[in-house]
């Protein structure tokens, strides 16, 4: 096994477990404020760790900005300290409820939501008044994701006006999610994501011709991060390079984050004289997508995944009777972000050793106190 994925002290970790590097966090947390040329316009996404003691390391680096996808993680940044918490999710039905709650609750914070329609303003300027706070709305503009957002150009400028005249609400910005502009290719990447932001600009100058300014505009994923972070003054919200994975690895070598997690897996069955089995089932490695994408095992390169279920990952090699029951791995996630939510705690790496410290995987609940 390579040097980076050398680690003593793992006959204590019971498999599978999810294990993390803090100075690999660090380290990434610092070349995420070198590209943007400072923690100013960082605004990171915090659904790929959902951990407090990451959240507070970015705050220790003078990141004071999040963007977060359900409540709960929104009020573990809150109740970190982080001072402005962007939910980056349309809010309906009782989660309206639940945001002028947490305002209420953590009154130095600055909340915000998005929208993509008036229809879900009264259902929020009504408990903002009630409750005498005020949120900011970012209009959620669809730059080709076809996911949320509006792409209307009409539109959008409707909804801010819509927003501009209410109660209890405000107009905090743009938000924008490229997350289509995948191209492994620096060169085809960067043309996809130009074409992406005319469209963008597009608005905002449409906005600037009705007469509203635009506080700020939050924009990018981590493939496109390094674009953003040199080409626009926009606000940056990277997720995956907090702790990066095999897929954004593999795909973006252009963009300098390393792995900061991974799994422990052991062999637990040799169900053939070709055949492995791992306890790296659905319920402990993200399963969507193929089954050659869903884990990376050095020292196991040569194993071709053939078969993953709830609670097993059969993998063929050449010869099993080479490999000892019990033997452990460390699997780099294709996906860390689905992959973290599995698991209650993460345990600590520090110079190549299990500490045996944990940082508790915070927000992988949907609800934490309100």
């Amino acid at each position: 096994m390579c040097e980076q994925f050398q680690v003593s002290g793992l006959e204590r970790v019971a498999s599978p477990s999810l294990l993390v590097w803090p100075g690999r966090v660090q380290s990434n947390i610092e070349r995420m404020i070198e590209l943007c040329g400072g923690p100013e316009r960082l605004r990171p996404h915090v659904k790929t760790h959902k951990m407090d003691a990451v959240v507070r390391l970015q705050l220790a680096a003078g990141i004071d900005k999040f963007k977060a996808s359900t409540i709960a993680e929104v009020e573990m940044c809150l109740a970190a300290g982080a001072r402005d918490v962007l939910l980056a999710y349309p809010v309906v039905g009782p989660g309206q409820d639940r945001l002028v709650r947490l305002a209420m609750a953590y009154p130095h914070g600055q909340l915000a939501f998005l929208v993509d329609s008036a229809d879900v303003l009264p259902g929020m300027i009504a408990p903002c008044l009630a409750a005498g706070v005020e949120l900011a709305a970012f209009v959620d503009f669809d730059c080709g994701m076809a996911r949320t957002g509006t792409c209307s150009v009409d539109d959008a400028v409707s909804l801010v006006e819509a927003i501009t005249t209410a109660n209890g609400i405000r107009f905090g910005g743009v938000h924008v999610y490229d997350g289509h502009v995948r191209a492994p290719g620096v060169t085809e990447r960067r043309e996809s994501w130009s074409g992406a932001m005319e469209s963008v600009q597009v608005l905002l100058d449409a906005l600037a011709v009705a007469g509203h300014s635009v506080p700020a505009v939050v924009g990018g994923g981590s493939p496109t991060f390094g674009f953003h972070a040199g080409e626009r003054g926009w606000q940056c919200s990277p997720g995956t390079a907090l702790f990066w994975d095999h897929g954004y690895g593999t795909a973006y070598p252009d963009l300098p984050f390393e792995n900061a997690a991974v799994v422990l897996t052991r062999i637990v069955s040799k169900p053939g004289r070709n055949r492995l089995c791992l306890d790296l089932g659905h319920k402990a490695l993200a399963s969507e997508g193929p089954l050659d994408k869903r884990v990376h095992l050095p020292g196991l390169e040569d194993a071709r995944a053939i078969g993953h279920s709830e609670e097993h990952l059969v993998v063929e090699v050449e010869e099993s009777g080479r490999h000892a029951l019990g033997e452990a791995y460390l699997g780099v996630p294709h996906h860390i972000c689905p992959t973290v939510a599995l698991y209650q705690e993460a345990f600590l790496i520090r110079d190549g050793a299990i500490t045996g410290e944990s940082w508790e995987v915070t927000a992988r609940n949907r609800r934490l106190t309100i």
